[in-house]
């Protein structure tokens, strides 16, 4: 049954997901959670960029295709901040049960904004759907699904939530098979949120195509264009991650082509002229997507997060850059010899990471532990 939610309408998601609760389809997530609401306002100024210390992933697990959040006050050692039980269950909000790709991020109006994909890639064996995917996989291939979940918050409690759906919204792409990883970065140009995500025509080869969002952050107002066109247009190209440096946009992504995986593009406009190196950046033997970079606070060095799913049990693996050329390989989570740890989670999947304040991060702590 899919859930009676318009698209782009954060109050009716909301009496959805409350509907879905009573009707005893999906349970909710036991003990604290995040707050699905109509509207969300800022509710004191946000933390200036220099109180921002400490750092929040936001990432999915395979086992429960939902929402977990894990702070840190120093960037290489990560806590659940529930236990390692989700912070919000994609059975709730997702009209496939599950959620994917969770990217989060802070606009220059001091709001967090995170888009999500809506797929559950088990749901047939989990007994949510009856076929392997929500529609024929010769039609629209593996993994096909439909809508992106956009969500907005103040204080990282308290969020609205809308579902999006291109293929209604434009009729360019009705016969879309995907609407993967989407993420958002503010354009200062056109002094809006611009989207960016996966897509493909049918059963296709997968594109990156970017588009822009409503103030409220419940639609996308343009026709999606294609942001990178990759040598070889048979090549599946996915999860894209711009950050900007300085003066120059760094893009991280993934071509399903020898060697490797992930690679790295760069341009002095936001989603056009990017560079053509096809140099793999990574230094993992194993299969990785979902590329992500975030900055070591007080430094000049970033640090590059990617999901190393070619290796069981799956993990996230690091490296640090200072200069997008060279990278120097800090290894994954818990293992012997990486700085990187994860104290009380495993098998975290396709992640983000953003700066936020000490307070902000106890703040959320503390609303999943309260002391």
């Amino acid at each position: 049954m899919k859930l009676p939610i318009r698209m782009g309408s954060a109050l009716t998601a909301l009496l959805a997901t409350a509907t879905l609760h009573a009707s005893g389809q999906a349970p909710a997530t036991n003990g604290p959670r995040l707050e699905i609401v109509a509207k969300v306002r800022l509710p004191r100024p946000p933390a200036p960029r220099d109180a921002r210390t400490a750092y929040l992933m936001s990432f999915f697990t395979d086992e429960d295709h939902s929402l977990h959040f894990a702070t840190s006050r120093d960037g290489y050692s990560f806590t659940d901040v529930n236990g390692g039980k989700a912070v919000l269950a994609g059975r709730d909000i997702a009209e496939q049960k599950g959620i994917r790709d969770p990217h989060i991020m802070r606009a220059p109006d001091g709001a967090f904004y995170m888009t999500m994909t809506d797929l559950h890639i088990f749901a047939k064996r989990e007994g949510l759907r009856d076929t392997e995917w929500e529609r024929p996989d010769a039609q629209y291939g593996w993994g096909n699904n439909r809508n992106m979940i956009f969500m907005k918050s103040y204080d990282l409690i308290h969020w609205t939530m809308a579902r999006i759906t291109p293929s209604a919204l434009f009729p360019q792409y009705r016969d879309a098979g995907n609407m993967w990883a989407p993420e958002t970065i503010y354009d200062p140009a056109q002094r809006k949120l611009m989207v960016y995500f996966t897509t493909r025509d049918g059963n296709g080869p997968n594109y990156l195509v970017y588009s822009y969002a409503d103030a409220d952050f419940t639609t996308l107002t343009e026709v999606p264009r294609k942001l990178f066109d990759y040598p070889d247009p048979k090549v599946n190209v996915i999860d894209a991650d711009i950050t900007k440096v300085g003066g120059t946009y760094h893009m991280f992504y993934v071509a399903h082509q020898a060697p490797g995986n992930i690679r790295h593009s760069a341009s002095s406009k936001i989603n056009r002229d990017w560079t053509k190196s096809l140099r793999k950046v990574d230094p993992e033997t194993a299969a990785s997507e979902a590329p992500t970079l975030w900055r070591r606070n007080g430094t000049n060095t970033y640090v590059l997060m990617y999901d190393v799913f070619g290796i069981k049990p799956n993990n996230m693996g690091f490296s640090e850059t200072s200069d997008f050329i060279t990278y120097r390989n800090i290894g994954r989570f818990n293992e012997p010899g990486s700085p990187m740890k994860a104290t009380n989670f495993t098998r975290p999947k396709h992640g983000a990471v953003v700066a936020i304040s000490p307070a902000e991060a106890t703040r959320l702590e503390q609303h999943f532990s309260p002391r």
